[in-house]
């Protein structure tokens, strides 16, 4: 019996991909670990779905040299990848999407277990929601009398201090929200997440205002490209 012919999507694939480039790494994609692909492989099969009749590769090779991680490509403004030579809105969508589906994953890890056993889980979603924002962004994580997620709460951007940030409408919400606890977060544009003097004062001034109405303040994370700092563990709070 003579084999079916190839479909007409097969012949298409082949027309496109003479080398059997695309097949090789999509069947390294399921038949492998975590270390299956090269970053610039996971940006080029991905752009493969957006741009079908065309080598993504030289495409993908160039994202990791612009935006400089695999991090980076997918954390990257819309309207900058959008931009990029070769790109357009359609390959953007198809970056942003995975950025959006990693970003709802880690969140719901996060609410599913108290955060104060599950740390480097909390961690994880930090770093990837805020380490490479070009933007300072302040969160507050209100947590209930099991250490769960209640609210993720976006405070405010621009530097951490008094000015932005008012210790009083922090304790507030905690309050209004029924929460029992929290987690100051806040991230460093420059990548290195050491305390500034103000973000120590600022901490200090929350605890201070929640300890009188009951409301404890767990931690206070720095998050950076280059990692993380917990006030706490430093001694700070």
């Amino acid at each position: 019996m003579n084999p079916a012919p190839p479909s007409g999507e097969k012949l298409q694939q082949i027309a496109h991909d003479p080398s059997g480039h695309r097949a090789r790494l999509r069947k390294r994609l399921l038949e492998g670990g975590e270390g299956a692909l090269a970053d610039h492989e996971i940006i080029e099969y991905l752009l493969m779905t957006a741009i079908p009749r065309r080598d993504t590769k030289p495409l993908a090779r160039s994202l990791l040299a612009r935006f400089g991680s695999l991090a980076g490509v997918f954390n990257a403004d819309s309207a900058a990848l959008a931009a990029h030579p070769g790109m357009g809105e359609t390959s953007a969508a198809a970056i942003r999407i995975v950025a959006l589906a990693t970003r709802r994953l880690a969140r719901h890890q996060v609410s599913e277990q108290p955060v104060l056993s599950t740390w480097q889980t909390l961690i994880s979603y930090l770093t990837i929601d805020m380490a490479h924002l070009n933007v300072e962004r302040v969160r507050a994580l209100y947590l209930d009398t099991k250490f769960r997620l209640i609210r993720d709460e976006h405070l405010g951007d621009g530097s951490l201090d008094e000015a932005a940030i008012h210790p009083r409408e922090v304790i507030r919400k905690a309050l209004d929200l029924g929460a029992a606890s929290m987690i100051l977060v806040h991230n460093h544009p420059s990548g290195s997440p050491e305390p500034s003097r103000d973000d120590i004062h600022i901490t200090k001034k929350i605890a201070e205002a929640g300890h009188h109405l009951g409301i404890a303040v767990h931690d206070h994370v720095v998050i950076g490209r280059e990692g993380h700092v917990s006030l706490r563990q430093r001694g700070l709070l």
